[in-house]
């Protein structure tokens, strides 16, 4: 009896684990720095790179249909399966500083559809629907140039400040929908009034206790003469107890720091009339990634 074994192709061999198609998987397009330079995510969730440049992909067509998705939209879903797409060394975008999600949406529009976006509004004196390009790269090197500023000096108190989470925000925008909801049945004019004033003050606090745990959130710790704490029970208790200009100074500090960030308004100017006004430009939405929009 022969003992030998046939010779096997492993090169051809279907049972090969190497997928022979690999060598056409979609590559970098561009590399971008982090406006948070890395900062502010926690252990696990950022794959970070010694040069403080990462790889974005394109989009995949299943990425594509992730926009057309109404619920994983409106959740905060889309946006994260996408960024874990095409920025792979991003593990969890949920956790990702917010001041990061600007530039990481413009880079895999860049990388996907091209370095400038058309978009199409109407004028507001003649109703003419005028057609613009962006220049997105001049909007990438911008969001990479920002430098939060983590310490607030407030009187005798340093307040350390962190950029708040995808999910923080993601959250706090459906809870602030909730209220509006809430809003919209106070003016049924089914409800008498009584009904009407108590389902307002129950609103009202909700959004008060919404605005007060947003602002906690992004508090890391606050030092002071007598000692600092970074509890998160009693940084809370402060911002409850706190007078109205330590909050209103904390408040527009934040504020501040998240208009820096955020995509200009493009200042248009109509081919009919002329007139010009302004036309706010937003990122995290389907139509920021429509292959005309």
């Amino acid at each position: 009896m022969d003992n030998d074994l046939p010779l096997v192709d492993v090169k051809n061999s279907p049972n090969t684990n190497t997928n022979p198609l690999s060598g056409y998987f979609r590559q970098p397009k561009i590399y971008i720095t982090l406006p948070s330079k890395g900062e502010y995510y926690p252990e696990g969730s950022l794959d970070k790179s010694s040069n403080g440049q990462y790889a974005v992909f394109a989009m995949t067509a299943k990425d594509e249909l992730m926009f057309k998705t109404p619920d994983a939209l409106l959740n905060g879903q889309s946006t994260v399966e996408i960024i874990k797409s095409c920025i792979p060394a991003i593990k969890d975008p949920w956790v990702m500083p917010t001041i990061d999600v600007d530039a990481a949406l413009i880079a895999i529009r860049i990388a996907t559809y091209g370095e400038k976006m058309e978009i199409t509004s109407n004028c507001p004196k003649c109703s003419t629907e005028n057609t613009y390009e962006l220049p997105l790269t001049d909007y990438l090197a911008m969001a990479q140039q920002f430098d939060f500023s983590a310490v607030l000096n407030v009187g005798e108190l340093t307040v350390h400040l962190v950029p708040y989470t995808y999910n923080q925000m993601t959250s706090a925008g459906l809870k602030a929908m909730e209220q509006q909801r809430v809003f919209e049945i106070i003016n049924n004019d089914q409800l008498d009034d009584k009904a009407k004033i108590e389902k307002f003050q129950a609103s009202f606090q909700n959004l008060t206790a919404l605005t007060v745990d947003t602002i906690t959130d992004c508090i890391a710790k606050i030092e002071t003469p007598q000692g600092s704490t970074d509890n998160r029970a009693h940084i809370k208790e402060f911002v409850n107890n706190a007078s109205k200009d330590v909050f209103d100074a904390v408040s527009n500090h934040i504020t501040e720091m998240r208009k820096a960030i955020d995509m200009p308004d493009q200042k248009l100017k109509c081919t009919e009339c002329e007139t010009e006004y302004l036309v706010p430009i937003t990122m995290d939405q389907s139509d920021f990634f429509g292959e005309r929009s």
